[in-house]
């Protein structure tokens, strides 16, 4: 493997970097309040792998959850999971002995990095996405497990550290506003879940904002086809 890929792909992860490390040291710290140590974050960041699900799944184990209502809570909060993945299958196809990886780790941040399917000129476009995606996990698994160790030794208040989930959105809105020049999806994104947040309350509006959203991005890519 060529040092230079390697390179490219670390570079590509960094906005990643920072948001990945605090926000995992925030569910490790939780999970550690909850009773949890270390080896607890490094197996529900290596193998969940969900930021948003992994603090609610603390909620879940400290309170007895039922498996039936753990499978469907992960499934309504990774739903969304659903919609964006399906605009990577043409770039993943091909992907060969780096593809279930690469779909295992298509977390909404790496999607911000690959989404716009760029890849260095000369290099392998499947080792570079797996090698972004895996640097990613390991900045979430490098996280959790710090947040637990520091939980154990220091004494920390919790409230308000699930808005850095939210925060981390934020900036990976952002630097797609920045690097794009088309910001009909951003905003398409931003006014739907307005809408459906408005219609349908907090706690019901996020899969009927990402219907909404797929539903317009399709309308205008088949416009777009249709004017070509």
């Amino acid at each position: 493997m060529k040092k230079s890929i390697i390179k490219k792909a670390f570079l590509k992860s960094l906005p990643v970097l920072a948001g990945y490390v605090v926000l995992g040291i925030g569910f490790g710290i939780l999970l550690k309040k909850a009773g949890y140590g270390a080896l607890w974050s490094f197996a529900m960041g290596t193998f969940i792998y969900a930021g948003s699900m992994q603090f609610v799944g603390v909620g879940l184990i400290s309170g007895g959850a039922s498996i039936i209502t753990t499978i469907i809570t992960t499934f309504m909060v990774n739903a969304r999971h659903l919609f964006y993945s399906i605009s990577m299958i043409d770039k993943y196809k091909g992907s060969g002995k780096y593809k279930p990886y690469m779909i295992f780790a298509l977390t909404d941040e790496t999607y911000s990095l690959l989404c716009d399917g760029k890849t260095p000129e000369g290099e392998d476009p499947n080792l570079y996405r797996f090698l972004v995606s895996l640097f990613n996990h390991i900045y979430w698994i490098s996280g959790c497990v710090l947040g637990s160790l520091l939980g154990s030794v220091l004494p920390f208040s919790t409230a308000g550290i699930e808005f850095s989930m939210t925060a981390l959105f934020i900036a990976s809105l952002t630097e797609q506003w920045l690097s794009n020049k088309d910001h009909i999806p951003a905003i398409t994104g931003v006014f739907s879940t307005l809408i459906c947040l408005l219609a349908f309350g907090k706690e019901n509006f996020l899969i009927p904002s990402m219907l909404l959203i797929t539903f317009v991005l399709t309308l205008l890519r088949k416009r777009e086809e249709a004017e070509k």
